[in-house]
């Protein structure tokens, strides 16, 4: 019977994983051992690092590829004034991409911190750019179709409440599969991919809007805190209510699966959250 081989390069976090798909494999009836292997001639190690740095690097140079043409493009907004929010969404995926080859990345290819470099200039220059304050019309924002992705969750589910109660008390929703969606007359995206509401920088879409529309609340912002934490899944602001907060998102995605039941479950928390900040 054949078997398999799978090398990776010698480290505490390979090892480990090797241990694990050991005992995977062992646990399931096959046999399996994890050993330390050294060339002792033919291929050398400097040819080995070679190979996979050689491999790396042309990810790396597609990657540097994009982000300069992404700075060119950020740069000539912030010449104009505009919004960066398409640039941020690209930003994010790139960031993404990077993240994935800097995990197979074993040996450090030099242009990987180049990219990486490149990168942060960008994520720095989106943050540091001014977010553009809503027009002063009434009617501007007022009885207008508001669009986002099908499956809302805790940004989207904050965003759609924060709109009804403070920004358009006649907002209608609509809930679309975003890849390939065209907005039509009067309609509002939010919360997906070239919305005129969506993540900008580090902010999440609650926080935008708060943000975009001018909103001075100290309970807003409180919930926005929480909002960002649990929907970047992250610990910026670490609110102990966060956690809670989350459990209850959660629980109601779980148990309503259309978007109007859980953006009316979502709002009634939300109110009841809101007036207990606003009168704290």
């Amino acid at each position: 019977m054949k078997g398999s081989v799978y090398a990776l390069p010698r480290s505490d976090d390979s090892i480990e994983d090797f241990h694990w798909i050991a005992r995977e494999i062992l646990e399931s009836g096959g046999d399996a051992s994890v050993c330390e292997a050294t060339f002792i001639e033919g291929m050398t190690n400097d040819n080995l690092v070679a190979q996979f740095q050689q491999a790396r690097e042309a990810d790396y140079e597609g990657l540097l590829e994009e982000t300069q043409l992404v700075d060119r493009e950020l740069k000539a907004l912030q010449k104009t004034g505009e919004q960066a929010t398409g640039i941020a969404l690209r930003v994010a995926k790139l960031r993404q991409r990077l993240s994935e080859v800097q995990q197979v990345d074993f040996f450090s290819c030099p242009i990987g911190k180049q990219v990486e470099s490149a990168l942060g200039a960008i994520e720095t220059g989106i943050r540091n750019s001014p977010i553009r304050k809503g027009e002063q019309r009434p009617d501007l924002y007022m009885d207008r179709t508001w669009v986002t992705r099908k499956g809302i969750h805790i940004d989207r589910m904050a965003s759609a409440w924060l709109i009804r109660r403070f920004i358009d008390n006649k907002a209608r929703f609509r809930f679309v599969t975003a890849k390939g969606y065209k907005p039509e007359p009067r309609e509002l995206r939010f919360d997906m991919f070239d919305a005129e509401f969506t993540h900008e920088g580090e902010m999440c879409t609650f926080e935008v809007l708060i943000e975009r529309m001018n909103l001075k609340d100290r309970a807003l912002t409180t919930i926005a805190e929480i909002v960002h934490d649990i929907d970047l899944k992250e610990s910026k602001f670490s609110r102990p209510e966060a956690a809670g907060f989350a459990v209850m998102i959660n629980a109601i995605c779980t148990a309503h699966k259309e978007d109007v039941d859980r953006l009316e479950r979502g709002s009634a928390i939300l109110d009841d959250l809101y007036e207990f900040y606003r009168k704290r």
